[in-house]
């Protein structure tokens, strides 16, 4: 079964000394290649996102906006990133990953893609590095197209999903966790169906615990489709992530997550989120190790 990576298009063109690791997403494909991490399973780029599948989740105005580059300067900011046609072809192919991923997953039992999780993307406006947000968008397009009646997305990125929460917690056919760092980004916090708020300097298994009460919830839900936003920067090395968390601990958060799905027969899909380590090699190891697990678990 196929994973999808960004096409070869270029890294985010950005100004000097900024804080996103646009080169991450090219190490973790390299890392994953090198390393035979993924087995059988197929690479293949992510196909672009079309306008209509962004407006399920967003508005047409916001939509246009950002592929005809007319978006203002108070948003571009807001998103953290300056518009650039390579924005808009990596942000369509974030979103376009997603989606193929999670119609992979419903026919395989598990997929992903090594990108994704732009959980702070709102309906009328882009956040935190995020432009369009791709989970919300698979997760409407496949209640939509009537393959699934429930799903849940499982957030374990350290900053709390409020773009998820604010497109999709209205909707009762989507259970919206997010575990998070209770005083990181984003300051304004919009309510989750479950938000889970950790201190700053949470330790592995304080961490395991309060996932393995999550997972209840989720289990409780019964979802036909789990889209799991891994994350990278619950990492102790993580200039952003403020959690103590190790290479182990994430690993086990991985695997519990992954193996919750497997035993239940419940396809997973992955994106891998954020992850702002210095060395930044620290969140691909992350990020390659997410997708190990998965190799492991699922005999890929």
């Amino acid at each position: 079964m196929p994973r999808f990576f960004h096409p070869d298009t270029p890294d985010l063109p950005l100004p000097p000394g900024h804080r996103f690791p646009a080169g991450k997403y090219r190490l973790l494909r390299d890392r994953i290649v090198q390393e035979g991490i993924l087995g059988r399973a197929l690479l293949r780029p992510s196909p672009a996102a079309e306008r209509a599948d962004l407006e399920r989740a967003h508005s047409p105005g916001y939509v246009a906006a950002i592929l005809e580059g007319t978006v203002g300067a108070d948003i571009q900011r807001r998103i953290g990133l300056p518009w650039s046609p390579v924005l808009v072809a990596r942000s369509r192919a974030t979103v376009g990953g997603s989606l193929a991923a999670a119609r992979e997953a419903l026919d395989h039992g598990i997929s992903g893609q090594l990108a994704g999780g732009t959980h702070h993307a709102h309906a009328d406006f882009g956040s935190g590095y995020c432009t369009f947000n791709d989970l919300a968008v698979a997760a409407l397009t496949l209640l939509e197209d009537g393959r699934v009646v429930r799903v849940a997305i499982v957030d374990c990125d350290v900053h709390q999903g409020d773009g998820n929460a604010a497109i999709l917690t209205k909707d009762p056919r989507v259970l919206v966790v997010s575990l998070h760092g209770e005083k990181n980004f984003p300051f304004r916090k919009v309510p989750s169906d479950l938000d889970v708020g950790l201190p700053d300097g949470t330790e592995d298994r304080a961490y395991l615990h309060a996932l393995a009460e999550a997972m209840e919830t989720v289990a409780a839900f019964r979802p036909e489709l789990v889209l799991y936003l891994s994350g990278a920067d619950p990492l102790a090395t993580d200039t952003l992530g403020r959690l103590a968390l190790t290479f182990d601990g994430l690993a086990d958060r991985d695997r519990f997550v992954l193996e919750h799905c497997r035993r239940r027969g419940v396809p997973v899909s992955i994106a891998i989120g954020g992850g702002y380590a210095q060395p930044i090699s620290d969140s691909v190891t992350v990020y390659a190790n997410t997708f190990r697990v998965a190799a492991e678990l699922f005999g890929l």
